[in-house]
């Protein structure tokens, strides 16, 4: 089974467009997370999303955002074709020139914490001008025309703030937001450390030494990049994992729980239950059945 990390370019390769047809690209996208952020506009049809484990239906003409490390997974709603264009970028490269405006990287960490909604109905969308944003953003990649890439961050820019300004009109207090993002050392290659090794026994104290810090340190700053503690997130990517093996193959729940690196298979199934509502054996029953 293959990591749930991907991995983007952010050095040759901050932004990315893209036009996804159902009918002639490998579907359903499996869950992943990358440090991108995402944003996702469905053209036709109806896509099934789902977001560090909460379920979207989104459909022509709305608009769903993943925040950077977020997990997610795009499948039909009615196995129906579905097309939608995308656009992910590092939002520690849309720095803020103003100094009284926080950083995208900051809000956007600041608004997740916030639990701010990230599925926009159409006339939500409307408002943010999505259609012409991605359309726009999607021309200018595959042009490649002179200034393309200015070009782009101004339409991502103005798609970001007009999502910012939706956030404050329902309750966002931007002025709590910290000005600037402070990076937390190592946290990225810790997140993508402890992705790659959820079948092996995991301690948080290890991981705090691999970043040279002191286990409360760590801990304090682990909980404020990601919302909850380190033993936390170790669980739910070992849920998000396992719900990747009961979806896509047909190995027992013994070797799922032994691959997700659960103590047993009683304590798979008690986690797996606590985290979805559902044991692994209903989860792989209802997601398998014909739409």
């Amino acid at each position: 089974m293959n990591s749930l990390f991907e991995k983007q370019d952010s050095l040759n390769s901050p932004i990315e467009t893209f036009l996804f047809d159902t009918e002639k690209r490998d579907f359903p996208v499996k869950q992943h997370w990358h440090y991108f952020a995402e944003f996702i506009y469905i053209l036709k049809g109806r896509a099934e999303i789902t977001c560090d484990g909460r379920a979207y239906i989104v459909s022509e003409g709305e608009l769903i955002i993943f925040y950077p490390s977020s997990v997610h997974s795009i499948d039909s709603a009615d196995s129906s074709p579905v097309l939608f264009a995308g656009i992910k970028f590092d939002s520690a490269k849309f720095q803020n020139t103003s100094s009284y405006a926080p950083s995208v990287t900051a809000i956007l960490r600041y608004a997740r914490t916030k639990d701010m909604q990230i599925h926009f109905n159409v006339r939500e969308a409307e408002a943010l001008h999505c259609r012409e944003i991605f359309s726009d953003c999607v021309r200018e990649a595959e042009q490649c025309l002179y200034g393309r890439d200015i070009v782009l961050r101004a339409q991502i820019y103005r798609l970001i703030f007009g999502i910012v300004r939706q956030w404050i009109s329902a309750g966002l207090d931007i002025n709590s937001c910290p000005i600037s993002s402070t990076e937390i050392y190592g946290i990225e290659d810790i997140a993508e450390y402890i992705d790659r090794r959820l079948e092996e026994t995991i301690r948080v104290a290890d991981i705090a030494e691999k970043c040279h810090m002191s286990y409360s340190g760590f801990a304090a700053k682990f909980r404020e990049q990601y919302g909850m503690s380190c033993k936390e997130y170790i669980e739910r990517m070992r849920i998000f994992k396992a719900e990747e093996y009961l979806l896509f193959t047909d190995h027992n729940l013994t070797f799922i729980s032994r691959q997700t690196g659960f103590s047993d298979c009683s304590h798979f199934i008690r986690c797996f239950k606590e985290h979805t509502g559902l044991t692994p054996k209903q989860f792989r029953r209802n997601k398998k059945q014909p739409r």
